[in-house]
Protein backbone atom coordinates (compact mmCIF):
# COMPACT_ATOMS: atom_id res chain seq x y z
CA UNK A 1 0.00 0.00 0.00
CA UNK A 2 2.49 1.76 0.58
CA UNK A 3 4.12 1.63 -2.61
CA UNK A 4 1.27 2.54 -4.48
CA UNK A 5 0.83 6.15 -2.53
CA UNK A 6 4.68 6.62 -3.12
CA UNK A 7 3.81 5.88 -7.25
CA UNK A 8 0.97 8.37 -6.60
CA UNK A 9 2.26 10.85 -5.33
CA UNK A 10 5.52 10.66 -7.81
CA UNK A 11 3.07 10.63 -10.96
CA UNK A 12 1.32 13.71 -8.49
CA UNK A 13 4.97 15.37 -8.15
CA UNK A 14 5.92 15.12 -12.13
CA UNK A 15 2.54 16.26 -13.83
CA UNK A 16 2.80 19.22 -11.39
CA UNK A 17 6.34 20.21 -12.34
CA UNK A 18 5.41 19.33 -16.08
CA UNK A 19 2.51 22.17 -15.61
CA UNK A 20 4.52 24.62 -14.28
CA UNK A 21 7.18 24.05 -16.85
CA UNK A 22 4.28 24.72 -19.61
CA UNK A 23 2.76 27.86 -17.98
CA UNK A 24 6.32 29.51 -18.11
CA UNK A 25 7.00 28.88 -21.59
CA UNK A 26 3.66 29.91 -21.98
CA UNK A 27 3.90 33.31 -20.32
CA UNK A 28 7.06 33.77 -21.70
CA UNK A 29 6.05 33.43 -25.50
CA UNK A 30 3.36 35.86 -24.42
CA UNK A 31 5.25 38.31 -22.98
CA UNK A 32 7.96 37.67 -25.69
CA UNK A 33 4.80 38.69 -28.01
CA UNK A 34 3.66 41.55 -26.12
CA UNK A 35 7.08 42.75 -26.40
CA UNK A 36 7.55 42.64 -29.72
CA UNK A 37 4.14 44.06 -30.93
CA UNK A 38 4.93 47.16 -28.27
CA UNK A 39 8.72 47.52 -29.73
CA UNK A 40 7.02 47.34 -33.33
CA UNK A 41 4.23 49.95 -32.40
CA UNK A 42 6.62 52.33 -30.70
CA UNK A 43 8.77 51.79 -34.24
CA UNK A 44 6.26 52.73 -36.23
CA UNK A 45 5.42 55.73 -34.59
CA UNK A 46 9.06 57.02 -34.69
CA UNK A 47 8.93 56.49 -38.37
CA UNK A 48 5.79 58.05 -39.03
CA UNK A 49 6.68 61.26 -36.58
CA UNK A 50 10.25 60.99 -38.41
CA UNK A 51 8.37 61.17 -41.74
CA UNK A 52 6.44 64.11 -40.56
CA UNK A 53 9.27 66.26 -39.33
CA UNK A 54 11.15 65.61 -42.48
CA UNK A 55 8.49 67.59 -44.48
CA UNK A 56 6.97 69.55 -41.90
CA UNK A 57 10.15 71.10 -40.29
CA UNK A 58 12.75 73.14 -42.69
CA UNK A 59 16.38 73.82 -42.16
CA UNK A 60 18.76 71.19 -40.21
CA UNK A 61 15.51 69.87 -38.01
CA UNK A 62 14.02 68.62 -41.06
CA UNK A 63 17.37 67.23 -43.06
CA UNK A 64 18.70 65.50 -39.12
CA UNK A 65 14.55 63.45 -39.12
CA UNK A 66 15.43 62.65 -43.25
CA UNK A 67 18.88 61.47 -42.10
CA UNK A 68 17.28 59.08 -39.13
CA UNK A 69 14.38 57.78 -41.36
CA UNK A 70 16.89 56.67 -43.85
CA UNK A 71 19.21 55.18 -41.53
CA UNK A 72 16.22 52.99 -39.36
CA UNK A 73 14.86 51.66 -42.99
CA UNK A 74 18.03 50.55 -44.24
CA UNK A 75 18.96 48.53 -41.63
CA UNK A 76 15.98 47.42 -40.52
CA UNK A 77 15.46 46.35 -44.39
CA UNK A 78 18.90 44.81 -44.65
CA UNK A 79 18.02 43.01 -41.11
CA UNK A 80 14.83 41.38 -42.48
CA UNK A 81 16.55 40.08 -45.67
CA UNK A 82 19.36 38.47 -43.12
CA UNK A 83 17.14 36.40 -40.79
CA UNK A 84 14.94 35.67 -43.24
CA UNK A 85 17.29 33.99 -45.45
CA UNK A 86 19.74 32.59 -42.55
CA UNK A 87 17.07 29.93 -41.88
CA UNK A 88 18.05 28.39 -45.18
CA UNK A 89 21.46 29.08 -45.80
CA UNK A 90 23.81 28.31 -42.83
CA UNK A 91 26.49 30.17 -44.61
CA UNK A 92 25.03 33.56 -44.09
CA UNK A 93 25.93 33.37 -40.53
CA UNK A 94 29.04 35.35 -40.87
CA UNK A 95 27.00 38.26 -42.53
CA UNK A 96 24.92 38.43 -39.70
CA UNK A 97 27.96 38.83 -37.61
CA UNK A 98 28.66 41.38 -40.06
CA UNK A 99 26.10 43.19 -39.93
CA UNK A 100 25.73 43.10 -35.92
CA UNK A 101 29.28 45.03 -35.92
CA UNK A 102 27.57 47.56 -38.81
CA UNK A 103 24.51 47.63 -36.62
CA UNK A 104 26.38 48.94 -33.47
CA UNK A 105 27.87 51.75 -35.30
CA UNK A 106 24.38 53.06 -36.58
CA UNK A 107 22.51 53.13 -33.08
CA UNK A 108 25.67 55.22 -32.65
CA UNK A 109 24.61 57.16 -35.28
CA UNK A 110 21.20 57.29 -34.59
CA UNK A 111 20.56 58.16 -30.85
CA UNK A 112 23.45 61.16 -31.89
CA UNK A 113 20.83 62.41 -34.29
CA UNK A 114 18.15 62.22 -31.77
CA UNK A 115 20.34 64.15 -29.29
CA UNK A 116 20.80 66.74 -31.81
CA UNK A 117 17.19 67.28 -32.89
CA UNK A 118 16.83 69.33 -29.53
CA UNK A 119 19.71 70.94 -29.83
CA UNK A 120 19.51 74.88 -29.87
CA UNK A 121 22.48 76.13 -31.10
CA UNK A 122 21.14 75.97 -34.81
CA UNK A 123 24.76 77.38 -36.42
CA UNK A 124 26.67 74.95 -34.53
CA UNK A 125 24.18 71.97 -36.14
CA UNK A 126 24.60 73.38 -39.47
CA UNK A 127 28.10 73.06 -39.49
CA UNK A 128 27.91 69.43 -38.50
CA UNK A 129 25.27 68.40 -40.93
CA UNK A 130 28.20 67.63 -43.54
CA UNK A 131 29.80 65.01 -41.38
CA UNK A 132 26.75 63.70 -40.04
CA UNK A 133 25.40 63.25 -43.58
CA UNK A 134 28.49 61.64 -44.38
CA UNK A 135 28.38 58.66 -41.72
CA UNK A 136 25.19 58.15 -42.58
CA UNK A 137 25.92 57.33 -46.28
CA UNK A 138 28.47 55.21 -45.52
CA UNK A 139 26.10 52.83 -42.87
CA UNK A 140 23.29 52.53 -45.51
CA UNK A 141 25.36 52.41 -48.20
CA UNK A 142 27.19 49.17 -46.17
CA UNK A 143 24.02 48.09 -45.07
CA UNK A 144 22.59 48.22 -48.47
CA UNK A 145 25.38 46.25 -49.97
CA UNK A 146 24.74 43.42 -47.70
CA UNK A 147 21.22 43.13 -48.59
CA UNK A 148 21.35 43.16 -52.46
CA UNK A 149 24.19 40.50 -51.81
CA UNK A 150 21.55 38.10 -49.93
CA UNK A 151 18.98 38.67 -52.50
CA UNK A 152 21.27 38.23 -55.32
CA UNK A 153 22.51 35.05 -53.65
CA UNK A 154 19.01 33.58 -53.17
CA UNK A 155 17.96 34.68 -56.58
CA UNK A 156 21.10 32.98 -57.94
CA UNK A 157 19.91 29.51 -55.77
CA UNK A 158 16.70 29.73 -57.24
CA UNK A 159 17.66 30.26 -60.99
CA UNK A 160 19.71 27.21 -60.54
CA UNK A 161 17.65 25.41 -59.05
CA UNK A 162 14.94 26.04 -62.08
CA UNK A 163 17.33 25.30 -64.77
CA UNK A 164 18.23 21.78 -63.26
CA UNK A 165 14.15 21.47 -62.73
CA UNK A 166 13.30 22.38 -66.43
CA UNK A 167 16.39 19.63 -67.20
CA UNK A 168 14.99 17.14 -65.57
CA UNK A 169 11.24 17.88 -66.91
CA UNK A 170 12.51 17.96 -70.52
CA UNK A 171 13.83 14.66 -69.83
CA UNK A 172 10.93 13.30 -68.37
CA UNK A 173 8.98 15.06 -71.34
CA UNK A 174 10.92 13.15 -74.00
CA UNK A 175 10.74 9.74 -71.89
CA UNK A 176 6.70 10.24 -71.68
CA UNK A 177 6.34 10.99 -75.71
CA UNK A 178 9.16 8.28 -76.59
CA UNK A 179 6.10 6.87 -79.03
CA UNK A 180 6.74 9.63 -81.33
CA UNK A 181 10.51 9.14 -82.17
CA UNK A 182 10.03 5.11 -82.54
CA UNK A 183 9.37 3.95 -85.82
CA UNK A 184 5.86 2.36 -86.03
CA UNK A 185 5.73 -1.28 -86.68
CA UNK A 186 4.75 -2.55 -90.28
CA UNK A 187 1.81 -5.35 -90.04
CA UNK A 188 2.35 -8.38 -88.42
CA UNK A 189 2.81 -11.35 -91.49
CA UNK A 190 0.51 -13.75 -91.57
CA UNK A 191 1.94 -17.12 -90.69
CA UNK A 192 1.72 -19.93 -93.23
CA UNK A 193 -1.28 -22.46 -93.70
CA UNK A 194 -0.36 -25.69 -92.53
CA UNK A 195 -1.95 -28.67 -94.41
CA UNK A 196 -3.51 -31.36 -93.18
CA UNK A 197 -0.88 -33.99 -93.31
CA UNK A 198 1.90 -34.02 -91.81
CA UNK A 199 4.83 -33.19 -94.03
CA UNK A 200 7.61 -36.05 -94.33
CA UNK A 201 10.67 -34.82 -92.63
CA UNK A 202 13.71 -33.81 -94.88
CA UNK A 203 16.88 -35.92 -95.26
CA UNK A 204 19.65 -34.68 -93.05
CA UNK A 205 21.61 -32.42 -94.24
CA UNK A 206 25.47 -33.95 -94.70
CA UNK A 207 28.17 -33.16 -91.84
CA UNK A 208 31.39 -31.81 -92.20
CA UNK A 209 33.32 -34.77 -92.08
CA UNK A 210 31.36 -36.59 -95.16
CA UNK A 211 30.47 -33.35 -97.06
CA UNK A 212 33.08 -33.46 -99.62
CA UNK A 213 33.26 -37.68 -99.97
CA UNK A 214 31.02 -38.79 -103.08
CA UNK A 215 30.56 -42.63 -103.30
CA UNK A 216 30.90 -44.48 -106.36
CA UNK A 217 27.74 -45.53 -107.90
CA UNK A 218 26.80 -49.43 -108.94
CA UNK A 219 28.08 -49.96 -112.11
CA UNK A 220 24.84 -51.25 -113.25
CA UNK A 221 24.79 -49.95 -117.45
CA UNK A 222 28.26 -51.47 -117.53
CA UNK A 223 26.89 -55.39 -116.23
CA UNK A 224 24.35 -54.53 -118.81
CA UNK A 225 26.25 -54.04 -121.50
CA UNK A 226 28.62 -57.10 -120.87
CA UNK A 227 27.42 -60.73 -121.84
CA UNK A 228 26.55 -63.02 -119.01
CA UNK A 229 29.46 -65.31 -117.90
CA UNK A 230 28.94 -69.26 -117.04
CA UNK A 231 29.11 -69.89 -113.55
CA UNK A 232 31.72 -72.86 -114.56
CA UNK A 233 33.84 -72.50 -117.34
CA UNK A 234 33.45 -75.51 -120.16
CA UNK A 235 36.22 -78.27 -119.82
CA UNK A 236 38.95 -78.48 -122.26
CA UNK A 237 41.65 -81.52 -122.89
CA UNK A 238 43.64 -82.13 -120.08
CA UNK A 239 47.11 -82.10 -120.34
CA UNK A 240 48.94 -85.41 -119.19
CA UNK A 241 52.30 -85.66 -116.94
CA UNK A 242 54.49 -89.01 -116.86
CA UNK A 243 54.45 -89.07 -113.23
CA UNK A 244 50.38 -89.32 -113.58
CA UNK A 245 49.08 -93.21 -113.30
CA UNK A 246 47.02 -94.40 -115.85
CA UNK A 247 43.51 -95.03 -114.82
CA UNK A 248 42.60 -98.72 -114.10
CA UNK A 249 39.79 -100.08 -116.47
CA UNK A 250 36.86 -100.55 -114.76
CA UNK A 251 36.02 -104.14 -113.76
CA UNK A 252 33.27 -105.61 -115.66
CA UNK A 253 32.80 -108.99 -113.18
Amino acid sequence: MEAVIAVFALLFVLFLGLGVYATVKVVGAAKRGVDRGITQARRTVEDHTLRAKSFAQPGAAGELAQLRLKLRTSMRATQDALHAAVAEDESLKESIGLFERLGAHGHELDDELKRLETEPDRTALTARLPELRERTERITQSADALRWAVRDRARRFAEDDLDTLSAQIDVEAGALRHWTTEPEPGPAASPKPQSAATPWPEAPAADDATAGQTWPQTPQSNQAQEPARPAISPSGPRPTYPWQKKPRPESTT
